[in-house]
C-alpha cells in the first residue's frame, strides 16, 4: 500500500514522533483530529486506512463513517471506548497494548495504598500547617499479616502480588477467568468476590469496565467490607460509584479510599470525594512514565503498521 493515511482521534502525548517512526515502514501520513468528537474524528478518518485513539469514543456511528479503515489501534490497555463488535463486523482489526505500563500502574497502586494506610498526605498537610501531632494520625496498622484482595488477576495485579508480599501482606484474589495455575504460581488464594470483600484489609481494583462491572463498588459492596478496610482503584473510574463511596466513608463502612481514576474526569467541583482527609486522588497518572509513553506509542503504532503491511499484529483484540 502506497502512502496510507492514519488518522489520530486524540492524543495525550507531547509528541507523536515515536508513532510516526513506527509507521515509517509503510510510509504512512498522520492526521490529528482537532478534537475527539464524532464529526472531527471523521473529518480526518473517513478516508483513512487506519485510526489511532486514546480516549476518544469510537462508537458505531464513527465506525460506520470509516470508509477505508483496516485497523484501529488503541493507545492503552482498556478497549471500552471502542465498539469492538461493530468494528469486527466491519472487518476492522483492533489492536491495543496489553503489556504496557505494568510496572507503572502496579507501583502506583502500591504507592497509593502505602500513602493511604500510613496517612501520609494527611500527616503532611497537618505538618505543613505547623501541626506536628502524631496523635492526629492514629491509629495506623502494621502491613505485615494483613490481607490484600485483588479484584482481577491479570497482568497488572500479577505485578502487585510480589510487591505486596514483600511487605508481608497476604494476597487473595477474585478472578473467574484467570487460570488456577496462575494463582498457584503466585501463591495467591482464589476466592469468591463476597469472601474477598469480607476478608480484605486492602482491596485493589483491576477489573475491566463492562456492563456487569460498572458500579460494582456500590453501597452493597462497601457494607460487605471491613470498617477498617481501604479501597484502591487504578483501573476504571465507573467501577466505583462515587456518591456511594462518599456515603460509605461518612458512615464508617470503610476507612479510606485512594483513586487514580474517576467516573467523570476531571471530577466536577461538587464531587463529594474532593477534599476529604480519608481520600487520596491522583489525576489518572498511574500509567505514566517517560518510558511507558514510548512503549505505548511504539507498540500500538507498530501493530497498525503491521496490519497495513498485510501482516498479523502482535496484540490484536480477541473477540
Amino acid at each position: 500500500m502506497a502512502n496510507p493515511l492514519v488518522a489520530v482521534a486524540d492524543s495525550v502525548f507531547p509528541s507523536l514522533d515515536p508513532a510516526k517512526e513506527a509507521l515509517a515502514r509503510v510510509n504512512a501520513e498522520l492526521k490529528l483530529a482537532e478534537e475527539a468528537t464524532p464529526d472531527k474524528i471523521l473529518a480526518v478518518a473517513a478516508e483513512a486506512d487506519g485510526l489511532l485513539v486514546t480516549y476518544g469514543q469510537i462508537t458505531a456511528e464513527v465506525i460506520a463513517g470509516l470508509k477505508n479503515c483496516k485497523v484501529i489501534g488503541r493507545f492503552g490497555i482498556g478497549i471500552d471506548n471502542i465498539d469492538i463488535p461493530v468494528a469486527t463486523d466491519a472487518g476492522i482489526t483492533v489492536t491495543y497494548a496489553p503489556v504496557y505500563c505494568l510496572d507503572e500502574v502496579s507501583d502506583h497502586a502500591m504507592a497509593l495504598l502505602l500513602s493511604l494506610a500510613r496517612k501520609i498526605p494527611f500527616a503532611n498537610k497537618r505538618a505543613a500547617e505547623g501541626r506536628w501531632e502524631m496523635k492526629a494520625v492514629t491509629p495506623i496498622g502494621r502491613f505485615r499479616c494483613k490481607t490484600m484482595g485483588l479484584i482481577g488477576l491479570g497482568n497488572i495485579p500479577q505485578k502487585i502480588v510480589g510487591k505486596a508480599q514483600a511487605f508481608g501482606i497476604n494476597v487473595i484474589a477474585s478472578d473467574p477467568y484467570c487460570l488456577d495455575e496462575v494463582f498457584n504460581r503466585l501463591n495467591v488464594e482464589k476466592v469468591e468476590l463476597d469472601d474477598l470483600l469480607a476478608r480484605s484489609d486492602y482491596v485493589s481494583v483491576h477489573a475491566p469496565l463492562t456492563p456487569e462491572t460498572e458500579n460494582m463498588f456500590n453501597m452493597d459492596a462497601f457494607k460487605k467490607m471491613k470498617s477498617s478496610a481501604f479501597l484502591v482503584n487504578t483501573a476504571r473510574g465507573p467501577l466505583v460509584e462515587a456518591n456511594d463511596l462518599a456515603a460509605a466513608l461518612e458512615a464508617g463502612e470503610i476507612a479510606g479510599a485512594a483513586l487514580d481514576v474517576m467516573p467523570v474526569e476531571p471530577p466536577e467541583a461538587d464531587n463529594p470525594l474532593l477534599g476529604r482527609d480519608d481520600v487520596i486522588l491522583t489525576p489518572h497518572t498511574g500509567f505514566y512514565s517517560e518510558e511507558a509513553l514510548l512503549d505505548l506509542q511504539t507498540t500500538v503504532a507498530s501493530d497498525v503498521a503491521a496490519v497495513l503491511a498485510g501482516e498479523a499484529p502482535k496484540y490484536p483484540v480477541k473477540v
